[in-house]
């Protein structure tokens, strides 16, 4: 039973990743930043753009190396970890972000928490089920 509600938590968590990777490659900045276009310098722009929609890229597929995990989750360590891991340095880095230029949105404020604290959460919840069977 706890197998099937850890399938269950980290299936419904993959929505933020694989919704918010695949907008941010649609949409680009703007899925964040609705009114920002190019300016009288588009370089800079397509530069943002660019680099915004690699990383929603990335956002994208770590939430489909989660969904992979799923099926066979208490067999899965190495690649949930390794998952758990890039959330994790994300979170890292986003930490940084607020420590140098102050608070961002409650979205993100919420991606932070996922990250920094239900993420590490759901690896020792993995390793528990891992254990049992």
């Amino acid at each position: 039973m706890e197998r099937r509600i850890l399938q269950v938590v980290v299936a419904l968590l993959c929505l933020v990743p694989l919704s918010a990777g695949a907008a941010g490659v649609v949409l680009g900045p703007g899925f964040v930043f609705p009114n920002l276009t190019a300016t009288a310098d588009p370089a800079p722009f397509a530069d943002l753009d660019s680099h915004f929609r690699y990383l929603s890229g990335i956002f994208l597929g770590v939430g489909l190396l989660f969904v992979s995990t799923v099926p066979t989750i208490e067999r899965s360590t190495g690649r949930f970890r390794l998952a758990a891991a890039l959330v994790v340095v994300g979170g890292l880095a986003r930490a940084l972000s607020l420590a140098q230029t102050g608070a961002p949105s409650a979205p993100h404020l919420a991606g932070l928490g996922l990250e920094l604290v239900v993420t590490p959460l759901l690896v020792l919840w993995q390793a528990r089920v891992a254990a049992k069977r």
